[in-house]
C-alpha cells in the first residue's frame, strides 16, 4: 500500500489524493469496503490479485480517471455507474440539488427536468429525496442515456427519458415546475480541457462553442415555453459566467434571478423564476 500511494505520489496528477485512491483500487481487486482494509491490515495479495492491482496502478499514473477505472463514482448519496460516455459527476454540482430542494416544497407532487442528464446524477438525487416528485430527463446520445437508465434501475427510481437536443427531445404538451441542467459551459479553446480528467470526458459534455455558452444560451432562451408559470430554472455554469446567464435569463424573461456561489467562493448556480400568470 505504501509503495502504490508513493507510486501514485510521485505522478503528480492534477487534483489527485494518491492514498486515497491506492485504497479504492485495492479495494476494487479484493471486492471489499475500505473498512475491510483497516481490520486486515496483515492482508496479502494472490499473484494474480497482485498482477490486476499493478494494472489498475499503471491506467491511474496514465492519468486515466478513478471514477472511469472503478466504473463508479458517488454522488449525493448514490454510488453511480460511471464510464467514459458520461461526465463525471462532481461535488459542487450538488449545490444544484441542494437549492433545487430548497426552493420546492417536499410534499408536493412536481414535474421536474433535468436536461443533458448525463449519468443521471441530478435527476436521481432529487428523486431519493422527493419520492413525490415526477422526474424527466434527456440527452443527446443512447450511450449517454442508457448510462442513466441503468443508475435509476439500480436504484429502483423511476424516471422519464428522451433522447435528442435539450428542448427538441421533448413532446410539446410537456410543461415544468423545475427545470435543471448542468451543461457543457467550457470554451472550445480553453486550456483547462488538457489538463487532468477532462482530457478523459466526452467534449460533447464539456464544450459549448467559441465562448462555452452555446448549450446555456438555448436552455435560456427556452426555458420560458417549457416551464409552468411560477416555474423555476437552475443552471451550473463556469465561475466566470454568471453575468451572462442572468443576462440571457433576463432576456428570455425570467424574473427574480439569483446566483449561488459553491464552497471555493466562485459563482456556481443561477437560476430564476417565470412570472405568475
Amino acid at each position: 500500500m505504501l509503495q502504490a500511494t508513493q507510486t501514485l505520489t510521485d505522478c503528480r496528477l492534477p487534483g489527485s489524493n494518491p492514498r486515497l485512491e491506492a485504497e479504492l483500487l485495492l479495494c476494487a481487486i479484493l471486492k471489499r469496503p475500505r473498512s475491510y482494509l483497516a481490520a486486515w491490515p496483515e492482508q496479502t495479495l494472490t499473484s494474480v490479485q497482485e498482477a490486476a492491482y499493478q494494472n489498475l496502478l499503471q491506467r491511474r499514473q496514465c492519468g486515466e480517471p478513478i471514477a472511469y477505472i472503478l466504473g463508479c463514482q458517488e454522488f449525493w448519496t448514490l454510488s453511480l455507474h460511471t464510464t467514459p460516455e458520461v461526465l463525471i459527476p462532481r461535488p459542487e454540482t450538488e449545490l444544484l440539488v441542494e437549492i433545487a430542494l430548497q426552493t420546492q416544497l417536499a410534499n408536493t407532487a412536481l414535474e421536474v427536468l433535468d436536461l443533458g442528464t448525463g449519468s443521471g446524477a441530478i435527476a436521481l438525487a432529487l428523486a431519493q429525496e422527493r419520492p413525490l416528485w415526477n422526474l424527466h430527463v434527456t440527452d443527446i446520445t443512447p450511450a449517454t442515456l442508457g448510462i442513466a437508465i441503468h443508475n435509476a434501475k439500480q436504484h429502483n427510481i423511476l424516471v422519464n427519458t428522451y433522447l435528442g437536443s435539450w428542448y427538441a427531445a421533448l413532446p410539446d404538451h410537456l410543461r415544468f415546475d423545475v427545470i435543471l441542467s448542468n451543461p457543457p459551459y467550457i470554451a472550445a479553446h480553453d486550456p483547462h480541457l488538457m489538463q487532468g480528467d477532462l482530457v478523459w470526458e466526452p467534449q460533447q459534455a464539456l464544450v459549448a462553442g467559441v465562448d462555452g455558452l452555446d448549450a446555456l444560451r438555448t436552455i435560456c432562451l427556452g426555458c420560458v415555453k417549457h416551464l409552468k408559470p411560477g416555474g423555476i430554472i437552475l443552471l451550473e455554469h463556469g465561475y466566470d459566467q454568471a453575468i451572462a446567464v442572468r443576462h440571457l435569463l433576463q432576456q428570455a424573461g425570467i424574473i427574480n434571478i439569483q446566483t449561488w456561489q459553491d464552497l471555493a467562493g466562485h459563482e456556481r448556480i443561477t437560476g430564476g423564476y417565470v412570472q405568475l400568470d
